[in-house]
């Protein structure tokens, strides 16, 4: 039996749709300016962009002759045309995000980089805590609210399984604050970053549980009149495989000792049955 899968994509689409407020992607701008510095520090000129996202009239803005793509399940890249592939903000919905991953660096030409920017697992943590205990106590239960957001070892580990060359993961966590916790559940519907899951409640859940949720919040998480609110960005970059490329020394093969290296005398180990004197 096929599992269901995480994102309702459908949902998503119309939270996209129907919600985004362009003011509200403050977020996309932070992640795009750390891009561009990405960019700046790699020191290459890069004819064939393309950039997968879900808000293309934005993210156009970072590379104007850049191929948009949207971020669906099977991607419209051709294979081996770009030399850069950018998976911008949108990694999280995804419901197979190594097949997105394999689908980027077969669009890449052999020594073409990979970048992926996403929400990381610390983000809105404050938010989920405090909805979780609220319908704890008010319902009996729990209903998934704010999708599940993988740690940066786990998407390192993504990389490496796609076969990615030079392979790094890295975060960077985003401080906010809200005036409440309805001001920033408004905001991320603003985004588009509403609840889109498949196992999402579908009828509405009580005033009481929101209302609990927000005192929680208050009571956890204020700090002169206004609440924190944590987002955390992933970074993640990799190499499509070119024998140009450094490649690590086979263990053994090294031809000058460290200790030369570092004009320092070497100290050999003692052996297991003579421990160290103090």
């Amino acid at each position: 039996m096929t599992p269901p899968k995480l994102t309702d994509r459908t949902r998503l689409l119309k939270n996209r749709a129907n919600r985004v407020d362009p003011d509200a992607l403050f977020l996309h701008r932070e992640a795009m300016n750390e891009l561009k510095e990405r960019l700046i520090e790699v020191n290459r000129t890069f004819t064939k962009p393309a950039i997968v996202t879900g808000h293309p009239d934005l993210w156009q803005e970072l590379m104007p002759q850049a191929v948009m793509t949207a971020d669906q399940e099977t991607l419209d890249l051709k294979p081996h045309a770009h030399d850069l592939v950018i998976h911008a903000m949108s990694l999280h919905w995804a419901n197979d995000p190594i097949g997105q991953i394999i689908q980027c660096r077969n669009a890449l030409k052999p020594d073409g980089l990979f970048l992926g920017v996403l929400f990381g697992g610390q983000t809105l943590h404050e938010l989920r805590a405090c909805l979780a205990q609220a319908e704890v106590a008010i319902t009996g239960g729990l209903s998934p609210r704010i999708a599940p957001m993988g740690e940066v070892r786990d998407y390192g580990a993504l990389l490496q399984r796609a076969q990615l060359a030079l392979p790094v993961a890295d975060t960077l966590p985003i401080a906010t604050s809200y005036g409440s916790m309805i001001a920033l559940m408004h905001d991320l519907r603003a985004m588009g970053e509403g609840n889109a899951m498949t196992e999402r409640r579908k009828s509405f859940s009580p005033k009481r549980l929101f209302d609990e949720a927000a005192r929680l919040y208050e009571a956890s998480y204020s700090t002169d009149g206004r609440i924190a609110a944590t987002f955390e960005f992933v970074f993640l970059t990799g190499w499509a495989p070119d024998e140009s490329q450094q490649k690590p020394l086979r263990p053994g093969s090294a031809k000058t000792r460290l200790a030369d290296a570092l004009k320092v005398p070497e100290t050999k180990l003692p052996k297991p049955d003579k421990p160290l004197k103090d």
